[in-house]
């Protein structure tokens, strides 16, 4: 065992962890500035601060045991998440149109969803390789196993992350071989799903939000109001930015939610087009680093896990720099590691756990 141990920390993957590292760091950064007060060190980035040590800690145990044990361990961390995600019906206040936190705003349960999911469907691409899909029929379990969360998420009416939580399912599609005309069933399925969620699922601001996106003018100061100022600030950064706290946007408060959902807005006014891209370009790093980590996995249990893990990065981040510069509707998804938030930053950092261990064990056996 102390053989195996030491292999483990031999081949420690120091460029994950140095990704990660200065994504967080760029994060906590980023954050005391949108969140700068004349009093000391906010509210918010305090929280940020324990919840980083929360999620060092559960990465830090995460890579510890094997992750061929999590194979056991998906199918109870899948209902478990459902669990709480039912339990948040049942329990959880109204806040801001959805009902979706626990513990008084300390706890989101769909972001540990996402982990349960991932765990689960790593499980089953294992057992049943996608790579030997070849019938739509063949991705009916996958797909119950996505929609249950995702139509709890909805009850909780946020549509946001129940729509990031399809995408992070449907990241093994593409892995998967069926022939075109069944992607053509899936493609007219989901049409048909697009129009009766508009016509039923969406509330009015919601379909305004989405009508913004085609038109950012029609209602500049209610509707249009949050991405105008994002579009205002990604612009005034120009190059190489105002600097740092020097971002008006940010400064004067005249971006909304500027810690949490529009967090890249404030980097971009303030660091620029430089620093806008040496932060995307980490990400992709990231990314494509992760696909490395599952072509190179030990067994089909691993590559699935790392191959969901870059999903989960992935698809937030698509959505949230879409929605900053206004090719997106504003949805409410954060960027992995920038924005604030406790619960997927723990998240997030559970899943780096995750993907170091696979990383870590395709040396051992």
């Amino acid at each position: 065992m102390r053989g195996v141990d030491r292999r483990v920390v031999q081949n420690f993957d120091g460029l994950l962890f140095g990704l990660v590292t200065g994504l967080v760091v760029i994060g906590l950064v980023n954050l005391a500035s949108a969140s700068h007060t004349d009093v000391g060190i906010s509210d918010a980035l305090r929280r940020q601060l324990v919840s980083l040590g929360i999620g060092a800690v559960a990465m830090g145990v995460t890579v510890m045991f094997d992750y061929r044990h999590y194979e056991r361990l998906a199918l109870p961390a899948y209902l478990g998440s459902l669990a709480l995600l039912g339990l948040t019906l049942v329990v959880a206040p109204l806040t801001r149109g959805s009902q979706s936190w626990l513990l008084e705003g300390r706890l989101q349960p769909a972001e540990i969803a996402k982990l349960g999911l991932v765990l689960v469907l790593a499980r089953h691409f294992h057992r049943n390789p996608a790579g030997e899909v070849r019938r739509v029929r063949d991705l009916m379990w996958p797909a119950l196993l996505v929609a249950l969360p995702m139509g709890l998420i909805v009850l909780q009416r946020d549509l946001g992350v129940a729509l990031l939580t399809l995408l992070v399912g449907s990241t093994y599609l593409a892995l998967v071989r069926i022939p075109k005309r069944a992607w053509v069933a899936v493609a007219l399925a989901g049409i048909a799903a697009l129009a009766v969620i508009w016509l039923y699922g969406l509330q009015p601001y919601q379909r305004e939000r989405i009508l913004d996106v085609v038109d950012s003018g029609r209602d500049p100061l209610a509707s249009g109001y949050q991405v105008n100022q994002s579009r205002i600030a990604v612009g005034s950064g120009g190059l190489f930015g105002k600097g740092y706290r020097e971002g008006t946007q940010s400064q004067l408060r005249f971006l909304p939610t500027q810690h949490t959902d529009f967090a890249f807005s404030v980097l971009a006014e303030e660091w620029g087009f430089v620093g806008s891209v040496v932060v995307l370009g980490t990400f992709a790093v990231l990314l494509v680093w992760g696909l490395v980590i599952a072509s190179k996995a030990k067994d089909g249990f691993g590559a699935m896990l790392a191959v969901g893990v870059v999903g989960m990065f992935f698809w937030p981040a698509v959505l949230n720099v879409g929605m900053v510069l206004g090719i997106m509707p504003v949805i409410g998804v954060p960027l992995p590691f920038i924005s604030y938030g406790g619960s997927a930053l723990v998240t997030n950092l559970i899943a780096v756990g995750l993907l170091m261990n696979v990383s870590l064990r395709r040396w051992v056996f």
